[in-house]
């Protein structure tokens, strides 16, 4: 995601209860229905740019407006035609070119927001591609999969320069196992979800090795674990906050923490204000309200700062 600057007390709390956002009508191509949504990004505006997985689009929902998303990429049916999407897994928003950057089938392509766009343009193929962020010098980096590597991209360059891992799939400190979704800082250090190593690592620029800040115990439902991570930020202070799929919860990390604390679901997996199940995405607004996408629950539920 971008490098959204959010301030959050150390004591701070969330409400325990979410409010249903996007979605939550079942799954469907309906436009006031979601089929997995996968990556959230939140605007300052709190507009929710949702990737909506299996509609293979990707779905934007202004703030207060509940009823309906708006479709502004894909939904032309999955495939790999220019106005088309195959399981897009994140997208963000570029201000600067007032358009879409989205992470979709081993490929990064480019979407205007502008009324009438019908098609995007590839900015990098043959990469599988995960997640994406973007720092304030509007550098884009990107998790590639396959290659168990993130790289940092000028717009325009589909070479890049790598940043973290590159060293094969492996617990090494030197080393990503399926790097999932990411978050930059302002000092452009890069937090990466690692899904089969079971820990978010941090990325000092320049490192050759990152740090963990999150889980590294193998999979497991205590405090001092995360199960197959996915969407993730860090505030100021460097506390990281990252989605534990398989817990169905969202935890909290102090910087130097051993464990982390549960600040959004946990309740065990269903359809519950205060439940998740198989949550993926996640973001945060401004304010510090937390978002995520609950992707077996077709929904994106809001937990309130308190």
């Amino acid at each position: 995601m971008f490098s959204l600057l959010v301030t959050i007390p150390a004591n701070a709390s969330w409400a325990q209860n979410g409010v249903t956002i996007a979605g939550g009508h079942g799954e469907g191509g309906a436009t006031n229905q979601l089929f997995y949504p996968w990556g959230l990004f939140v605007d300052d505006d709190q507009t929710v740019v949702v990737a909506d997985s299996q509609n293979h689009r990707i779905v934007q929902w202004k703030n207060g407006n509940t009823t309906n998303g708006q479709v502004v990429a894909g939904g032309n049916g999955a495939g790999n035609r220019l106005n088309q999407l195959y399981q897009p897994t994140y997208a963000l928003i570029d201000k600067e070119t007032d358009s879409l950057i989205i992470c979709d089938d081993k490929r990064v392509v480019r979407w205007s927001r502008r009324s009438g766009t019908t098609q995007g343009e590839i900015l990098i193929d043959n990469i599988y591609c995960y997640g994406l962020a973007m720092d304030e010098q509007r550098y884009l980096y990107v998790s590639d999969t396959g290659k168990d590597e993130v790289r940092r991209y000028e717009l325009g360059d589909n070479i890049g320069t790598l940043v973290a891992g590159g060293n094969g799939a492996g617990v090494g400190l030197n080393q990503l196992n399926y790097p999932t979704f990411l978050f930059v800082d302002r000092e452009q250090n890069v937090y990466v979800s690692e899904w089969r190593n079971q820990r978010v690592t941090k990325w000092k620029k320049g490192a050759k090795e990152g740090i963990v800040v999150a889980g590294g115990h193998g999979a497991g439902s205590a405090l001092t674990q995360v199960s197959y991570p996915f969407g993730l930020f860090a505030d100021t202070l460097g506390t990281v906050y990252v989605v534990d799929e398989v817990n169905h919860r969202v935890t909290r990390w102090t910087q130097g923490a051993t464990q982390g604390t549960v600040i959004a679901g946990g309740n065990a997996y269903g359809a519950g204000a205060n439940q998740l199940t198989s949550p993926i995405g996640l973001s945060v607004d401004r304010h510090g309200n937390l978002y995520v996408a609950d992707s077996r629950n077709d929904r994106v539920q809001r937990f309130s700062i308190q």
